[in-house]
């Protein structure tokens, strides 16, 4: 006979017995958190995390206002060098407030709850998973790198290889907030630099926020240089660049 345990009878009471403890308040609603797996986002708010399914440019990801356009005029007018780009949702509300704190406020738990938003996406014939890299320094400021923790919860769950040196930051840049697109392009280019061969092989490039692809564009260019075939871009959030 199965041992019942107190969680059994009343889910909610070690929550809230250690909320009572260490308390906590949701970021997004300033309800208590009444979980461990989002915390200290509520289960309410967690759950009211849309996937974004309007309009979007194929290539990458640009929100559109309209259903007829199927390709922005940036992606029109200069092709990435990536395949495609998808993102899970939009940069706003609890997702954009959620990734804030992964990052800045250095939550590392939310690696996995943010991570399983991913999976939400089937990725056939995806040989390799590489996070998009910080530079030495930049691991040292932050303590981790949040691309390679949402590779690492993709990867866990699919079974798909992760390649951790697949791409290396070779030199520190300016932060991107603040730039236009072409300073964002210039800021970025020769940062990056494949860390082994890709022959033949189909990629997914994941990343936290997609803003005006600079990021990803220069980064796959340097994976394309390595051999890849192709390479697809996933993201959590696709913010619009203003």
């Amino acid at each position: 006979m199965r041992k019942m345990r107190i969680s059994d009878n009343c889910p909610g009471l070690i929550p809230k017995f250690i909320n009572f403890l260490y308390p906590s308040e949701c970021p997004s609603c300033n309800n208590e958190t009444d979980t461990f797996s989002s915390a200290p986002f509520c289960s309410v708010c967690w759950s009211g995390i849309e996937k974004y399914t309007g309009p979007s440019c194929r290539v990458c990801a640009t929100p559109f206002a309209s259903e007829d356009a199927w390709v922005c005029a940036e992606c029109m007018k200069k092709p990435p060098h990536f395949a495609r780009a998808i993102s899970y949702g939009l940069f706003d509300g609890t997702l954009a407030t959620a990734i804030s704190f992964f990052k800045f406020q250095r939550i590392k738990r939310l690696h996995r709850p943010l991570g399983d938003l991913l999976l939400t996406f089937d990725m056939p014939g995806i040989d390799a998973l590489i996070p998009v890299p910080l530079t030495i320094r930049g691991l040292r400021e932050r303590g981790f790198n949040q691309s390679l923790l949402l590779a690492k919860t993709f990867s866990d769950k699919t079974k798909t290889p992760l390649i951790m040196d697949g791409l290396l930051k070779k030199r520190d840049t300016a932060p991107q907030i603040g730039l236009s697109k072409k300073e964002r392009r210039l800021n970025l280019k020769g940062a990056f630099s494949a860390g082994r061969k890709f022959p033949g092989m189909r990629l997914l490039l994941i990343d936290d926020v997609m803003t005006t692809c600079s990021t990803a564009d220069e980064c796959s260019k340097e994976l394309l240089r390595a051999g890849a075939a192709e390479v697809t871009v996933l993201t959590l959030a696709r913010a619009n660049y203003l």
